[in-house]
């Protein structure tokens, strides 16, 4: 018998919040351009703060230290299907949001495959773009942010087992 065991993808996603804008990136998805924070996948071998830094500076160019934990969040996506997705997808998805401190930005850098730009909205053009944001957590996040809600690292632990194969059980 099949593991039905659920199992959501786990994502993390930087809101990172400038002079009262919000960094977003603009990506090529399979239904079409789409908003999104900058965020993506949690890698083996990697803590989630350590991931959240990663994907920030390959979508957006820019360094990035992640300070607090806004939130986690659990969403699950269901795409209709489409040429790109012929029998259509069902996903979950986890995310750990945090905010943090926006560090140098590296104008020689390319952006992951997939990322057309970055934008500098504000919250009312965040919240009038919703229609193309790529998960409906885009806009929660940056509302929690807005609201001042913060969780130290702290709460998050990372077993050393998971940058040590050796140490792994």
């Amino acid at each position: 018998m099949a593991d039905l065991r659920y199992k959501p993808s786990t994502t993390v996603a930087a809101i990172i919040e400038r002079d009262g804008l919000f960094l977003l990136v603009e990506e090529e998805t399979p239904e079409g351009l789409r908003l999104n924070n900058p965020a993506g996948h949690l890698d083996a071998s990697e803590s989630l703060v350590q991931a959240c830094a990663r994907e920030t500076l390959e979508e957006t160019a820019f360094e990035f230290a992640p300070r607090a934990l806004v939130g986690i969040y659990l969403a699950r996506v269901q795409f209709p299907e489409s040429p790109a997705r012929p029998s259509g997808s069902d996903i979950s998805y986890l995310r750990f949001a945090f905010c943090g401190d926006l560090g140098a930005f590296d104008a020689h850098r390319t952006l992951d495959t997939g990322i057309v730009r970055t934008l500098w909205l504000t919250p009312e053009e965040v919240r009038a773009s919703a229609a193309h944001h790529r998960s409906p957590l885009v806009l929660q996040c940056i509302e929690d942010y807005l609201t001042g809600q913060r969780y130290p690292l702290g709460v998050l632990h990372t077993h050393a087992g998971v940058y040590d194969q050796q140490q792994r059980t």
